[in-house]
């Protein structure tokens, strides 16, 4: 290039945003070199922090006039590389776009800003008799805006399903920064369900701005158990015959003996029983007399898979201790070992117990130590692989295992991931479950949002032929003075 581009974009981002709301010197852009799996890792050459739609729809036009690639971030709590900066260029990050902009409890719905953390939310309203029924284990940091990229699950998905059930409407930038309205306030819009495609496209189609949420009325009562178990498979057992008995818990979760033990040296100790090999986490909420009912099949089920005990949870403040125990689990693994990798991947729920001993198997065969703390109820599995990245060949032994492990849930007609989404980290398994006609289909409708290919590239989609292009460009169309 004959010129330099960084000066003059970076005095344009500063007539959008502000010169206190920019950041370009390497020692500040470390902190974005990565979200919450840090294996991958790449810095950006800007980070801007705008605080309106017509602020991230300007940073949009400057980036596609420069031919820059953008990436959107709110607090980097992601698990599979998405809101990392593949080839440099912007992030756009929405923490300063935090205000609850409207609650209408008569229509049960919440207009927020992408920056607002997800517990923030059911804390507002609260008091009206509502919450947010999307509860990631990062919700007291992850924001609405991550959530909406990734289609985020939760512990209470189980009964109230995933993000994309609660968003009712969107105001997103697309990829040449036109500001464009998906969904509506009616629970049903016609038309194409755009606002349904856009939940979980991982910021590659565009960056929301303004969502709609459905708000849910909170149950007249609620009721928390603890199962525990001397053995993983009785516990894994359990959830398939309470699924397979027709009961929906509002969650049903499961912790093995490592993460039980890394909670209970934690802060986060919950009381766990610490000889355990395992325990559940079944909450159940309706009226009271149905619970009744529902709590004592329960039961039933769990001492026919010879539980060792069950416990209640006998006020608010004992639910809310076993809840942070289950919260905190992966903050907790922290102390197990220098690095971990966070797997996430579905099975179906009645193969649980099988792809569970085989995933203890991989652990083993690969000499990597594994901790599972999951969405048993979903089939959403976690296991945590601990490493240490100083030794390069722990780090292939942990990949080994990582890749053993997906390849042992496609095997029993699983799917690549429940809720933290493609990213960088499982984009090139995308053929492993998806045909090339799958995949041309996808890249179609990326180009379709962002036909220049700039927004979050190289994510989701495999860097090959026939998939890659829409995150791509030649240089050799680029004006003079444009990024490359």
């Amino acid at each position: 290039m004959k010129t330099e581009p960084k000066p003059k974009i970076l005095r344009e981002l500063e007539e959008i945003a502000g010169s206190n709301y920019i950041l370009h010197d390497p020692d500040e852009l470390l902190a974005y070199e990565c979200d919450g799996l840090t294996h991958h890792r790449s810095l950006p050459d800007f980070v801007v922090f705008p605080e309106t739609t017509h602020q991230v729809s300007r940073l949009v036009e400057l980036a596609r006039r420069y031919r820059m690639p953008f990436t959107a971030r709110g607090s980097g709590t992601g698990l599979s590389g998405g809101a990392t900066a593949a080839r440099g260029g912007m992030i756009i990050e929405t923490s300063r776009m935090k205000r609850i902009l409207e609650v209408d409890a008569e229509a049960r719905a919440a207009v927020v800003q992408p920056g607002v953390i997800n517990m923030e939310i059911s804390r507002r309203v609260a008091d009206a008799g509502f919450f947010y029924a999307p509860d990631p284990s990062s919700q007291i940091a992850c924001t609405i805006g991550g959530n909406i990229a990734e289609n985020s699950g939760g512990p209470h998905c189980l009964k109230y399903g995933t993000t994309v059930n609660h968003v009712l409407a969107l105001s997103v930038v697309l990829g040449d920064g036109e500001v464009m309205e998906l969904g509506g306030a009616a629970a049903d819009p016609p038309g194409y369900d755009l606002c349904g495609i856009f939940v979980g496209s991982e910021g590659t189609f565009g960056i929301a701005t303004e969502i709609r949420l459905r708000l849910v009325r909170t149950s007249p009562a609620t009721r928390t158990l603890l199962a525990a178990y001397a053995h993983v498979q009785q516990a894994t057992e359990t959830v398939s015959d309470i699924v397979a008995a027709g009961i929906v818990p509002v969650a049903l979760e499961m912790m093995d003996q490592a993460i039980i033990k890394a909670v209970e040296d934690s802060h986060y100790r919950a009381g766990y029983p610490r000889d355990a090999g395992a325990v559940l986490l079944i909450e159940l909420d309706g009226l009271d007399a149905g619970l009744k009912v529902r709590e004592e099949q329960i039961r039933a089920l769990c001492q026919a898979n010879g539980c060792a005990e069950i416990r209640v949870a006998r006020d608010p403040a004992e639910r809310a201790a076993l809840w942070a125990g289950r919260k905190g689990a992966f903050g907790a693994c922290g102390r197990l070992s220098p690095n971990m990798y966070l797997s996430d991947t579905v099975v179906p729920r009645n193969r649980l117990p099988e792809v569970l001993s085989r995933v203890y198997e991989i652990s083993k065969s690969h000499n990597i130590r594994v901790a599972n703390v999951f969405h048993a109820g979903d089939g959403n599995l976690h296991p945590i692989l601990l490493y240490d990245e100083k030794d390069p060949h722990e780090t292939r032994r942990m990949l080994a295992a990582c890749a053993d492990i997906i390849e042992a849930c496609l095997a029993v007609g699983g799917t690549l991931s429940g809720e933290h989404g493609i990213g960088l980290d499982k984009r090139d398994y995308m053929d492993r479950q998806f045909s090339e006609e799958d995949l041309r289909a996808m890249t179609k409708v990326k180009r379709a949002f962002d036909p220049e290919g700039l927004c979050n590239p190289d994510k989701v989609l495999p860097r090959r032929a026939g998939c890659g292009e829409a995150g791509r460009w030649d240089p050799k169309r680029l004006p003079e003075g444009a990024w490359v």
